[in-house]
């Protein structure tokens, strides 16, 4: 989710949006107070979700934007704001909220702008030896990094094993079942129950702490101070490797090993040095790293195929054969991930037969 307006863009595009209507009555009263233009209301942005951003104008040259939230509940109105909180404490620059209403899912925040970390990164990409991805990833680390000093038990939800479980079960549903039209039969379900018993296993065992679960470029804004952080309403505690392989193991751009080391490096020697209880040795940080990225990519290759059937979004089934490939690579790389490897390829001659590619 960035708070980029599209091209040609009207929050006046559906007539029978009630939604629509309902936040622009609800957006008057707050116009003159905060010098905002209520009939520029434009989308700002889409995600995977039933939230929607929309920009407002200010309504002199010496005002700014400010960005109106649409979240029907059960949307996160109420999380979005705590967790909004427990980041600035955190010394994290996320949009603050000006107007809230949590019954109706409404809600008035600041703008971070348009420039978001998925363009520029995007862009760099085309430009061999630019330095801007190194520097863009550097400020998300530290900033990551002063989110994780903040940790507190018993503040946000556990990322517990019920949890990790019911997140890799999308995966036999949604991928394996609905997409591939493929039954899980006694073998798939023992590979599966085997990795996901490790994987949960890996996660358990990592320092616990304030992890975002969707820090990654799409979410993230070059801003002052830098980054902005978007999109964080389901925050929870959890294992301290997982925001990191988020960011670099996302859904929208990959990057050479090389580049990817140097940033978990860059991680790891300013964690430890801030006193964060990551692993002394790097190799097995490494792994944590892996496995935990290994976790989350079983997750997005089933929520991906439930957002397309359930949801109609069909666009996120493209980035399928991305997730793949970071499964491929990590389960190829350990032992005991070696079955579900074997399964990976038995998934993909599926995916072939049926016409899928990946």
């Amino acid at each position: 989710m960035t708070f980029s307006t599209p091209s040609g863009a009207s929050a006046a595009s559906s007539p029978s949006d009630n939604r629509l209507d309902l936040l622009t009555t609800w957006l008057r009263p707050h116009a003159d107070r905060y010098g905002l233009e209520v009939a520029s209301l434009a989308p700002a942005s889409s995600d995977a979700s039933f939230r929607r951003y929309f920009r407002l104008a200010a309504s002199s040259e010496h005002g700014a934007s400010l960005i109106a939230v649409d979240a029907p509940p059960p949307e996160k109105c109420r999380e979005f704001a705590q967790v909004a909180q427990l980041l600035a404490q955190a010394g994290v620059h996320v949009p603050r909220v000006l107007e809230v209403d949590f019954d109706a899912g409404f809600m008035l925040v600041t703008d971070l702008g348009t420039q978001s970390y998925l363009r520029a990164l995007t862009d760099a990409q085309g430009e061999p030896g630019s330095a801007i991805p190194r520097t863009l990833m550097r400020d998300a680390l530290d900033a990551l990094i002063h989110w994780q000093l903040a940790s507190r038990e018993d503040v946000l939800p556990p990322f517990d094993e019920a949890f990790l479980r019911r997140e890799m079960e999308l995966m036999p549903e949604w991928f394996i079942e609905r997409h591939l039209d493929q039954a899980v039969d006694d073998n798939t379900r023992g590979v599966l129950d085997r990795t996901f018993a490790l994987l949960v296993a890996s996660a358990r065992a990592q320092p616990q702490v304030f992890m975002l679960r969707d820090f990654m470029p799409r979410n993230l804004m070059i801003a002052t101070p830098n980054p902005g952080v978007l999109d964080f309403q389901d925050a929870v505690h959890g294992p301290i490797t997982y925001d990191v392989a988020s960011l670099l193991r996302d859904a929208f751009l990959s990057w050479d090993e090389e580049f990817e080391l140097d940033c978990f490096v860059y991680y790891w020697e300013r964690a430890k040095k801030a006193g964060l209880p990551v692993d002394p040795d790097f190799g097995e940080f490494f792994r944590q790293l892996e496995w935990m990225g290994l976790q989350r990519h079983i997750k997005v290759l089933g929520l991906f195929c439930r957002i397309n059937y359930r949801d109609g979004k069909p666009h996120y089934l493209a980035d399928l054969p991305r997730f793949i490939g970071y499964a491929r690579k990590v389960a190829g790389r350990y032992r005991p991930l070696a079955p579900f490897a074997k399964l990976l390829d038995q998934l993909e001659g599926r995916a072939v037969d049926i016409g899928y590619t990946f």
